[in-house]
């Protein structure tokens, strides 16, 4: 706002850069593009087993539908992060770790 008491608006995107950085918030909002980009980076049948859980500090965990699923992707981590990383133009995966999905889809 200005100081005059008339009102600007300002876009959303604008909002959250402002609060993105060392003292706003505490993850780069680009890194949700992973959750965009999985099946076209990993494929229809290993998107439909195992999905983007959680992206912390480099870590990013998957979950996995199927214990045989869980062993063959461990194989594949890091084509997977390169892949990954270079689609998104920087290095936003250090590593990959894979966990196993309740019945229900949640992690155990």
């Amino acid at each position: 706002m200005e100081k005059d008491g008339s009102k600007t608006l300002e876009s959303i995107g604008e909002i959250l850069a402002s609060l993105s950085g060392p003292q706003g918030l505490p993850f780069d909002l680009r890194d949700g593009e992973i959750w965009e980009i999985w099946e076209e980076m990993v494929g229809p049948t290993i998107a439909s087993n195992a999905r983007p859980t959680l992206l912390k500090d480099g870590v990013l965990t998957v979950g996995v539908r199927q214990p045989i699923w869980l062993q063959q992707l461990r194989f594949m981590a890091e084509d997977m992060r390169q892949k990954l990383n270079h689609r998104l133009g920087r290095e936003t995966v250090r590593a990959i770790r894979f966990q196993l999905l309740t019945p229900n889809g949640r992690a155990k």
